[in-house]
């Protein structure tokens, strides 16, 4: 029989890639739900659900592919939701949910989507996986200015742990403890209501925004980092557990980006081949989260953001590094790798959706045209 171990580093990194995601995105569902009018008890059973949700599917998902899956819900579509929800009904948020969703299971079940990623060059790939993460890396080292002693404390840390004991490097930190009451919420069960103007006007954009902002970075990032997975079977995971789940408020379930490089990256375990021992990890801390959904946002608003955002471009360095160096290797594909590198890293929108969409679009061309030109 196969023996199982969960390193310290490889589970460290699985609770550093949830609390990052929470802690950079809660309050934005916070917000959704309350848009539509949500009571705070049942925007704390959306947490529970969604918590559970992403905790299932990331411990199928990963046992299944041996790979570092990690979901995630789908942060650009909060954003978006927080305004497309305005005045709307539960019901009427509900119905958009499962109409999105289904679109996700019909997208990845023809396997259109699939079709679409193997067209991006692996240099394209990690040049956006690059300009995704490059904030995070930023906003590491701009808290030194307000909060040196907490930042500066946690680089020498990490700097020191690098060099002695590089495989514990991302548990640097102190944590400031705080007392978090532990508490349930049972998610609360909505029925539907299909409105055809809120699911053409919020629901068709909130599917092209999960899809281009969310999905596409999310596979991207796993073939930057060297795994190769089934595009439209996992779509069709995802999707259809969100469908199943909507009327309890998980509004999306995504393959996850950002927060998946933690685990991907060579601090999660030096063998790529058990990095989804990582993303396990993973899978049981959002099972965690979920079944405590009411004390998310005391536990958020006990950590010092500036500690959080050290914590995160620490654990991202590695990966920041390792993408630049894809991106820019293949000379032929430089040129068009740094344009979507820098389009991704500028953080604009465009028709209501993300940078990294864009950049890959941009660089896609360029790639093309740029390969055309070359030819004898």
């Amino acid at each position: 029989m196969r023996s199982f171990s969960l390193p310290l580093p490889t589970l460290f990194a699985g609770f550093v890639a949830v609390l990052v995601g929470y802690a950079s995105s809660a309050a934005i569902i916070w917000q959704a739900a309350a848009a539509a009018g949500a009571t705070p008890g049942q925007i704390a059973g959306w947490m529970t659900a969604l918590g559970l949700a992403m905790g299932i599917s990331t411990l199928a998902l990963s046992a299944w592919r041996k790979v570092p899956v990690l979901t995630a819900w789908s942060t650009p579509g909060a954003a978006l939701l927080v305004s497309g929800l305005q005045g709307v009904t539960l019901a009427e948020a509900v119905g958009i949910f499962i109409f999105a969703n289904a679109l996700i299971v019909i997208c990845g079940a023809t396997g259109l989507f699939a079709r679409l990623m193997k067209i991006i060059p692996h240099s394209l790939a990690a040049a956006m996986l690059a300009g995704i993460l490059l904030r995070f890396g930023l906003q590491a080292f701009a808290g030194l200015q307000d909060h040196l002693p907490l930042c500066g404390g946690m680089l020498a840390a990490w700097l020191l742990c690098k060099a002695l004991w590089p495989r514990f490097a991302v548990a640097s930190g102190d944590v400031a403890s705080a007392a978090v009451p532990l508490a349930f919420v049972t998610p609360e069960w909505v029925a539907p209501q299909f409105t055809p103007a809120l699911l053409l006007s919020v629901g068709l954009p909130f599917f092209l925004v999960t899809m281009a902002s969310q999905n596409a970075p999310g596979f991207a990032t796993l073939q930057a980092s060297g795994y190769t997975v089934p595009v439209s079977a996992l779509i069709v995971v995802c999707g259809g557990l969100a469908l199943l789940l909507a009327p309890f408020g998980v509004y999306s379930i995504c393959i996850a980006a950002i927060t998946a490089a933690i685990c991907q990256s060579p601090e999660a375990h030096p063998d790529p081949n058990q990095r989804w021992l990582a993303a396990i990890a993973a899978g049981g801390f959002y099972l965690l989260a979920g079944l405590f959904g009411g004390s998310i946002t005391a536990l958020m608003s006990a950590l010092p953001p500036a500690w959080i955002q050290m914590l995160a471009g620490l654990a991202l360095l590695g990966t920041i590094g390792g993408s630049l160096f894809q991106a820019v290797h293949q000379a032929s594909e430089r040129d068009a790798a740094v344009l979507t590198f820098l389009v991704t890293a500028s953080g604009v929108t465009l028709a209501g959706i993300g940078s990294a969409f864009w950049g890959v679009v941009l660089g896609g061309v360029s790639y093309g045209v740029l390969s055309a030109l070359r030819r004898p």
